[in-house]
């Protein structure tokens, strides 16, 4: 079953496999099954067709996949453009969402060195 140019795993159950489509996650798959009321619990091989072009309608009725990531950046870029803090924070490839950095965060800080058995030998001298 392909959905957007992207084949849905004929072995994973729907709530499960429809999760492999950018922009669509556990409980919007939930959701949308249970509007179509289709069993969640379904292999994609065990729907007919009409069943799978009416899951293929709904889901391109949301916003998915490339549009969603265009969107996204555009989002990011106005925010870089503004000069605003989070956009400061995204160009800086930092956590925005005020986590904390100071202990977690080491991504891209890298790990922080400690200063070990090296000080101590320094005080023996």
């Amino acid at each position: 079953m392909r959905i957007s140019g992207i084949t849905i795993p004929d072995e994973k159950q729907l709530a499960f496999g429809l999760t492999a489509v950018y922009g669509i996650g556990r409980p919007r798959a939930l959701s949308l099954l249970a509007d179509l009321s289709i069993d969640p619990t379904r292999k994609p091989t065990d729907l007919s067709t009409d069943e799978e072009n009416a899951i293929r309608e709904k889901i391109e009725s949301f916003t998915i996949e490339g549009e969603l990531k265009r969107a996204i950046s555009a989002d990011v870029k106005r925010l870089k453009d503004i000069g605003s803090y989070r956009g400061d924070r995204h160009a800086k490839r930092l956590p925005c969402r005020g986590q904390r950095t100071k202990t977690n965060a080491r991504t891209l800080k890298g790990v922080k060195k400690t200063m070990g058995s090296g000080r101590r030998k320094l005080e023996k001298t």
